[in-house]
């Protein structure tokens, strides 16, 4: 469904030993001047339309509205000046807002 960089899976490890979660939230939801804003959230909660993708030490959850704006999408984790942060490649937006917030599909 989705790509996980090396990267992301590192930075993934360092937050899941710092915060104790088993699940990430990953999807998409309405919001901001494009349209659409992802969501990236430990969640512990588990609902019963939720893809649950499991990368070993914690597990993906994306629910069932997400999955068709994120299937085949690239999660990463990027060093841009002195911002560090998880970034969405996704071949499916087709604009991105001009602070990089939200996006069209």
């Amino acid at each position: 469904m989705i790509e996980v960089t090396d990267e992301a899976i590192q930075k993934i490890i360092q937050l899941q030993e710092e915060k104790q979660f088993d699940y990430i939230r990953i999807g998409v939801t309405g919001g901001g001047c494009a349209g659409f804003e992802y969501v990236f959230t430990d969640n512990t909660d588990i609902y019963p339309d939720d893809l649950v993708l499991n990368y070993g030490k914690w597990s993906f959850l994306i629910n069932q509205e997400s999955q068709p704006y994120i299937e085949g999408m690239t999660l990463d984790y990027v060093y841009e000046g002195l911002n560090q942060l998880f970034k969405f490649i996704n071949p499916k937006e087709k604009n991105v807002c001009g602070c990089g917030v939200s996006v069209t599909f």
